[in-house]
């Protein structure tokens, strides 16, 4: 990454400029307020330092990530058995294998492109015009364009085109939300700070990338491209190591288990052979015939096939996948660190307690519409007999600068700061819609909201329904610029009563303990009939008219999907940028922690600035709650939690988050709400932003890779009983019972009309009621193992008994005992499926009918195997014979002692075992 071209005269550090004052700047950074740069300056500035663009990476080469789609044990394995089937010149078997490793390869490139796609977003992020200052006119160039020294003129609308330090500001208010998580627009000023203030409290500097809401300014550019802050994250994200998922990290481990068996079990085959004078060339083709068997063919395209059918039941619940195994990792994920802002909230500040009148009112109803309600006592307020209630809400509407409408969609839409459109909501539902009350009082003159002030007043005409002619002076904002200027307050009959300070600033701590931001409203009658309003007007003699307290709440859907997440055993922690009190009252309100704790912790940027990185995976397991933070700091719990053994998800909307949902085990994106950089990042997208899809997902996770268990626990011991009945068929000196293309005939169609099926099976009743599984467990477990072991031997036995019974006591030729055996491997397969339909629960408790395709495939199986065993062009191909009764009954017997072995096994393991602990863990 590029330096920062300016170092710090005292400290050989980068050099920042928010704890300097004005003049230092400006002769660090060589340049005018009032003048600008000069062209010739800032042509040789833009070869020095480049321009303001964010650089882009190098992703991987197409042929290159193309080729890394081959590097896994298992297509090792496939494409050595498709290497060794064209040295026998078996072209069958080689082809088909081969096409499904490159089936497998194509899928997977076309599913990667995060890096590039997100680095290219925080590119277009600073692609805009900006105004500046050179050579003492103003003018309008490309944000590129920009070097460090150029004097920036911002104003309301405008996308900050550098990070600026500014000098001269004007009721300036920026949305830093992407950047920082702040939920409200913050507001400005040109004095110097603390040199240790954190990013999201450098009040007089302005960051690339985000939006002037109001206001005016003129800035001073001291970084660009690369080196501002959004710059700086795209480093993050290029940085960040992309994570193996749980899925691909078991099927690796199991792959390379496989690996080694499949070796082992060819290299004993043929040195047993040899030993006991069988001709080596008979034995390496036996030592194939055996690797073919063993060799899972249909495993990948079943993972595949798997997760896109959970991908698609995924598109239905509003979510997309950008990442085949992304869906599979949310069913194992153990930690959920979401956004607050936009996320877990609805990211519409929401009026929701009145004090006016000497009375407590609530408001029912979130967010930006107006379908709610103002009560008192639990009881709709009657309006005619509250005026103090209609004038405090009258005040809102006619000192505000905000716009509101409600939608023929029924979606509300506002214009303007989320604080005052939050005062006219609130009026809208006392009955006073925007435009009747400011037509009823037009507005005269108004002096605007200054940071330095902290309130805005306006002056109106006389309401033409109101007996008195008389204009008012409206005044709304901080209850410390208010409280002491005002003599009495309205009462509850809209009469002037006394004012009683202490009750007035205890419902402000009330209400600031339940991490409302408060405003207060008063008003007075102008002394004199002038058309301006100055300061020293609303300095005295006001009249309070109220409080109204506001939050920005959370999502109900929200506090549903994490009470969900957590009865399933899934933490749920919030990672923000916002304030430390507002961060624990919503996540106290959505439920992150039980009700009985004495509290939830929070632990704030700077806090966690002086935990060490032994400390911070404790910490970060234990924490519920995280405020201030900044964006390496997201990136560095995601990665404690990691070290902690956590599966992680992140969920987010902004800039901010970008690098810890590339750096997560799946990255959540929102889709309205999110940034093209977030987006970019992520694993998957919310197309409706609602945090309860998550939930969904979840479950959705769990039901994939409990259908991909199911396959792989299905599919082993018919690999393993194969492999098995030529190993033992050699140690006991028996001819092959099966030939390399009958095993083929097994693995490929069993796997088509069997195996595949298992993943239309419905997600099991208690699925969401087991806690997430540990991410160190093996693929198969120990009972699972036992099991695969038990099938599989019966599978050997079976087909060495039946093979040895048709050649030396039912007379049968040498087909039709190589028949037999075939038709015992899959009809055992079959018996298996069912038993697989469930790993702990019978399956005469499943119900018959709850998986038709499985139903189906099973009967086309047995249609199949009627072929392959009568159709004489079957017999040709697969040198197989017609089979008689007695054959069939010895086939079916083997397979219905199979079924009885396996629910007989459940039942002694799981039989008195119910919900999460009925799992063969």
């Amino acid at each position: 990454m590029a330096k920062i071209p300016f170092r710090d005269p005292d400290h050989d550090a980068p050099c920042h400029f928010h704890h300097r004052e004005i003049p230092e700047v400006v002769r660090l950074l060589g340049s005018d307020c009032g003048h600008g740069l000069a062209t010739t300056e800032v042509a040789n500035r833009q070869e020095k330092y480049g321009l303001n663009r964010v650089t882009a990476r190098a992703g991987t080469p197409p042929w290159k990530r193309f080729l890394l789609q081959f590097h896994a044990p298992l297509v090792y394995i496939l494409l050595a058995a498709a290497t060794v089937t064209l040295f026998l010149h078996e072209w069958v078997d080689a082809s088909v294998i081969t096409a499904v490793v490159l089936v497998n390869a194509i899928i997977g490139y076309f599913q990667e492109a995060k890096a590039e796609k997100a680095i290219a977003a925080l590119g277009e992020m600073v692609g805009t015009e900006a105004t500046v200052r050179r050579d003492g006119r103003r003018q309008r160039v490309p944000s590129a364009e920009l070097v460090p020294g150029d004097v920036v003129l911002l104003q309301g609308g405008d996308r900050v085109p550098a990070d600026l330090r500014l000098f001269e500001v004007q009721n300036l208010h920026v949305d830093e939300a992407p950047l920082t998580g702040e939920s409200l627009p913050v507001s400005k000023h040109v004095d110097p700070l603390e040199r240790d203030v954190v990013l999201a409290d450098r009040r007089n500097q302005a960051y690339a990338g985000t939006l002037v809401t109001a206001g005016q300014a003129e800035g001073l550019v001291w970084a660009t491209g690369d080196r501002t802050e959004t710059g700086r994250i795209a480093w993050l994200i290029a940085e960040a190591t992309e994570i193996s998922t749980p899925l691909t990290r078991k099927i690796a481990a199991f792959s390379r288990l496989l690996l080694w068996v499949i070796l082992a079990l060819a290299a004993a085959t043929f040195a047993v052979g040899v030993l006991r004078g069988q001709s080596p060339v008979e034995m390496f083709k036996a030592a194939v015939a055996l690797a073919v068997g063993a060799i899972p063919e249909g495993l990948p395209a079943a993972v595949t096939i798997v997760l896109a059918i959970g991908v698609n039941r995924m598109a239905k619940r509003r979510a997309i996948l950008r990442k085949l195994p992304a869906v599979e990792t949310l069913g194992s994920t153990t930690v959920i660190c979401s956004d607050k802002t936009g996320t877990l909230t609805q990211n519409e500040m929401t009026v929701q307690r009145i004090h006016a009148g000497g009375r407590d009112y609530e408001l029912t109803g979130v967010g930006y519409g107006a379908n709610g309600e103002i009560l008192r006592d639990g009881q709709t307020v009657d309006f005619a007999a509250e005026p103090a209630l209609l004038e405090c809400l009258r005040a809102g509407v006619l000192c505000n600068e905000a716009e509101w409408t409600s939608g023929d969609d029924g979606h509300a839409r506002i214009q303007g700061d989320p604080t005052e459109a939050a005062l006219l909501v609130a009026a809208a539902k006392g009955g006073l819609g925007m435009m009747e009350t400011r037509e009823q009082q037009p507005r005269i003159a108004m002096i605007p909201f200054e940071s330095e002030h902290m309130f805005r007043a306006t002056l109106h005409e006389a309401d033409e329904n109101d007996d008195n002619t008389t204009r008012m002076i409206y005044k709304v904002g901080a209850i410390e610029r208010l409280l002491d200027r005002c003599e009495d307050r309205l009462g509850p009959d809209g009469s002037a009563v006394p004012l009683d300070r202490d009750e007035i600033l205890s419902r402000v701590d009330e209400m600031a303990a339940e991490g409302l931001r408060v405003l207060a409203v008063a008003r007075r009658r102008p002394l004199s009939g002038h058309d301006q309003l100055e300061h020293g007007h609303v300095m005295e003699g006001l009249t309070f008219l109220g409080l109204q307290g506001m939050l920005d709440p959370p999502r109900p859907e929200a506090i549903e999907a994490v009470a969900n997440c957590r009865h399933a055993g899934v933490q749920v922690k919030m990672i923000t940028g916002d304030h430390a009190v507002t961060a624990r009252v919503i996540a106290t309100r959505i439920g992150i922690a039980d009700e009985g704790d004495d509290g939830i912790h929070v632990v704030t940027g700077r806090e966690l600035e002086d935990v060490d990185d032994a400390d911070l995976p404790a910490l970060a397991d234990s924490t519920e709650v995280f405020a201030r933070v900044a964006p390496e700091q997201k990136l560095r719990l995601v990665r404690a939690l990691q070290e902690h053994g956590h599966v992680v998800a992140m969920t987010g909307d902004g800039v901010n988050d970008a690098p810890a949902l590339k750096q997560a085990d799946i990255g959540v994106a929102m889709g309205i709400s999110g940034t093209d950089v977030a987006k970019g990042a992520a694993d998957m997208i919310l197309a409706d932003d609602n945090f309860a899809t998550i939930e969904a997902a979840v479950e959705e996770g769990r039901g994939v890779f409990d259908n991909l268990r199911k396959f792989i626990v299905w599919t082993i011991p018919t690999n393993l009983g194969e492999g098995g009945i030529i190993l033992v068929s050699i140690l006991l000196g028996l001819t092959l019972p099966v030939l390399p293309v009958q095993v083929l005939w097994v693995n490929m169609a069993t796997a088509v009309l069997l195996g595949l099926m298992l993943v239309f099976e419905p997600k099991e009743h208690d699925l969401m009621g087991r806690p997430p599984r540990d991410p160190a467990r093996p693929l198969l477990t120990y009972p699972l193992f036992m099991r695969t072991g038990l099938v599989a031997l019966i599978i050997i036995v079976g087909g060495i008994w039946l093979f040895s019974h048709e050649m030396n006591f039912a007379g049968d030729t040498l087909e039709e005992a190589r028949t037999a055996v075939v038709n015992v491997i899959v009809f055992v397969e079959i018996a298996y499926l069912f038993c697989c339909r469930s790993l702990s629960h019978s399956v005469f408790s499943l119900g018959l009918v709850t998986n038709r395709p499985l139903l189906f495939g099973a009967l086309g199986m047995a249609a199949a195997q009627l072929t392959f065993t009568y159709a004489p062009f079957m017999n040709l191909l697969f040198h197989t014979s017609p089979l008689g009764a007695g054959s069939w009954m010895r086939i079916l017997s083997v397979a219905l002692l199979s079924l009885a072995a396996v629910e007989l096994e459940k039942w002694i393991r799981f039989g008195g075992q119910r919900g999460k602990d009925a799992q063969p863990d």
